[in-house]
């Protein structure tokens, strides 16, 4: 959370306009990716408790892969209205084995929405669900890996530690 460094409207190379318009440009998502309507899950099936009605697809151009995690892939994606970029983490439900996974969905969702706006954090944007996936939308951070930047920085200093160290319980206050 802490690498976030740009705000999606100041993204360096990417301008109102340049997102992708064609529906070719979605080789990432499965071509079953949410057209159904939500009424067709059964409630067995559904991991948020309150997602919105409309399919991702009808707000979001999803474009390239970003990232992998343990449970999903996070794809840039524009908003058609605005064309400003986001990050849509797409959790597979596959993947969600076990209560505790899905309660660990349900937790980073609630936690997202209530974060308060800090510089130093990612913001919410949306949530999305279909029968395959939970689609998170939020701000795109162009800043890299927070653990790569403490690599590369080698060590710290105490006061620069205490500096970061500051700026954490500033965020958790």
């Amino acid at each position: 959370m802490g690498s976030c460094v740009a705000r999606p409207s100041k993204l360096i190379g990417v301008r109102k306009g340049d997102y992708p318009k064609s529906k070719s440009s979605r080789p990432y998502f499965n071509s079953k990716c949410s057209r159904k309507s939500k009424s067709s899950r059964t409630s067995n099936n559904k991991v948020l408790k309150d997602p919105l009605e409309e399919n991702i697809l009808h707000k979001y151009e999803i474009g390239n892969e970003l990232g992998r995690g343990e449970f999903g892939i996070t794809y840039q994606c524009f908003e058609l209205e605005t064309g400003e970029a986001y990050a849509c983490k797409k959790i597979s439900k596959a993947k969600l084995k076990t209560d505790i996974d899905i309660e660990d969905v349900q937790r980073e969702v609630e936690i997202l929405r209530h974060l308060p706006k800090h510089p130093n954090l990612v913001s919410y944007k949306d949530a999305f669900e279909d029968d395959e996936a939970v689609y998170l939308v939020m701000e795109l951070c162009r800043g890299g890996e927070l653990f790569d930047r403490i690599v590369a920085k080698g060590h710290y200093t105490e006061r620069a530690a205490a500096k970061v160290i500051k700026t954490i319980l500033e965020i958790v206050k």
